[in-house]
């Protein structure tokens, strides 16, 4: 593993726990997120910066095991350019599924 992609690894890590704190004073419930739409957007830009960096991984080395990369990719796509097509019910669902997933997968690629 390079340097660059540790550093994206790293960044994923830095996105995942942010948005993990943003329940640390509230409920952990999908009317928490359906109803503040600041939470809302916090953490699909954290979503964003976790596809990003997964991109930015894939581009410099193709074969990174991240399972499921190319669908965290296409989920940044989706809320960069389909903004207006997003649902709250399948954010959450990542959030609550599929995030602790993924934090488990980077926290096991970083200590490798």
């Amino acid at each position: 593993m390079t340097e660059k992609q540790l550093k994206f690894l790293y960044d994923i890590k830095l996105a995942i726990e942010e948005i993990e704190s943003y329940f640390a004073s509230q409920p952990r419930t999908f009317n928490n997120y359906k109803n503040n739409s600041l939470l809302k957007r916090a953490i699909e830009r954290n979503l964003e910066i976790i596809g990003e960096a997964i991109n930015r991984i894939l581009k410099e080395d193709p074969s990174f095991p991240i399972e499921n990369a190319k669908k965290i990719i296409g989920l940044r796509n989706q809320i960069i350019h389909g903004y207006d097509s997003i649902s709250d019910e399948n954010i959450w669902g990542i959030v609550t599924i599929h995030i602790p997933k993924l934090k488990a997968e980077i926290d096991t690629l970083i200590n490798s």
